[in-house]
């Protein structure tokens, strides 16, 4: 037929909200998913305890900072602080409640970091742009000041850096010394994979529009019956819901240790530099954005090897922030929509898997 020759395209209302529309797509995420469950089968425990683990941990706090900036335009610099009070809510929890599950201590974090994150986007509805950057910048400095000298979050521990207890689901430990990384991983994994699906659902229902509409121009969203207050506050709490769930796995999954300088002002930055590398307005772009940003520093760091040469290791995390500094001033200019705008392009104009309807 016609069409397939031409290429793909959407013939109805129900197709164009689809989850995964058309088939190219969905034959990529199939071949994901299975990358995805048979990695802890095929990788060693280097690679799945300090790649794949902090890898997806990213991608949950890049998609919630992406909800935010890409979909809603509302800018925040303290996707830190936010991890930051996920990952203390989560300790407070699992201590005070040992009997709660592990995966619903994490989830309660969630929520608690949605609150304090509806109490910073309260600016939001009178500012915007730089203004709004130092507002969430002052966030940022205030929850880290907050946990450190608030010896109740840390539960008057006096190293100031408390470890996460062990926790199991199914009887496999999932968090402690004893936690197997693979155990780790399919944990991460199930709240990456869930949070994914429902950042996706999010972006194209009636809230997802809003979010757009607002970030698009706010004076016409608000005069088609919008509220801004409820968009943004929604937007702000619910990217905070993320990063404090990225933020407590951070500590529970890979660090074990509830650390604040962990969660400094250059994990803001760094998150930041994932959204826009990846794409802004873009979930595929999260995923883009953070793997670059986690394995680049890995590949720089070994590519002199590779070619017999001895960089001594500040040069290298000097040349580190050029190119990334070089990359975000060459996407913001050249292609806004980052790595998964270049993808799109890719199989539009290679056609890389003509499979038929």
């Amino acid at each position: 037929m016609l069409y397939r020759e031409a290429g793909d395209f959407k013939t109805s209302y129900a197709k164009d909200q689809a989850l995964i529309p058309i088939r190219q797509d969905r034959v990529m995420l199939y071949i994901c998913i299975a990358i995805a469950l048979a990695l802890p089968f095929v990788a060693n425990d280097y690679f799945l305890g300090s790649i794949a683990i902090p890898v997806l941990i990213m991608v949950i706090a890049a998609i919630g900072l992406n909800l935010l900036l890409g979909f809603c335009g509302q800018i925040s610099l303290g996707s830190g602080a936010f991890m930051a009070a996920g990952a203390y809510m989560a300790y407070k929890c699992a201590t005070a409640f040992p009997w709660i599950p592990m995966p619903v201590s994490i989830i309660l974090a969630g929520i608690a970091t949605a609150l304090i994150g509806l109490a910073f986007g309260l600016p939001a509805v009178r500012i915007k742009g730089f203004y709004l950057a130092v507002a969430t910048l002052a966030a940022q400095f205030f929850l880290l000041w907050l946990f450190t000298h608030v010896p109740w979050f840390v539960n008057y521990t006096m190293s100031g850096v408390p470890t996460p207890p062990p926790a199991t689901v199914l009887g496999v430990y999932v968090t402690g010394a004893d936690a197997p990384n693979w155990a780790k991983y399919l944990f991460v994994l199930a709240f990456c994979a869930g949070l994914t699906w429902i950042a996706y659902n999010l972006v194209r229902s009636r809230i997802g529009r809003t979010w757009m509409a607002i970030r698009d121009m706010d004076i016409a969203a608000e005069l088609i019956g919008i509220r801004p207050l409820w968009t943004k506050l929604t937007a702000f709490a619910i990217s905070s819901f993320y990063c404090g769930i990225a933020g407590a796995l951070w500590s529970f999954c890979f660090i074990n240790t509830v650390e604040p300088t962990a969660f400094d002002i250059n994990r803001s930055f760094q998150i930041l530099f994932m959204v826009i590398i990846g794409g802004l307005g873009s979930i595929l772009g999260s995923y883009f954005g953070a793997i670059f940003i986690t394995l680049f520093p890995i590949l720089l760091n070994s590519a002199p090897a590779w070619f017999g040469l001895e960089i001594p290791g500040n040069i290298i995390t000097n040349l580190e922030f050029m190119i990334f500094g070089a990359m975000i001033v060459f996407f913001l200019i050249a292609e806004p929509n980052g790595l998964a705008r270049l993808w799109q392009l890719g199989k539009e104009k290679l056609r890389l898997w003509p499979f038929p309807h």
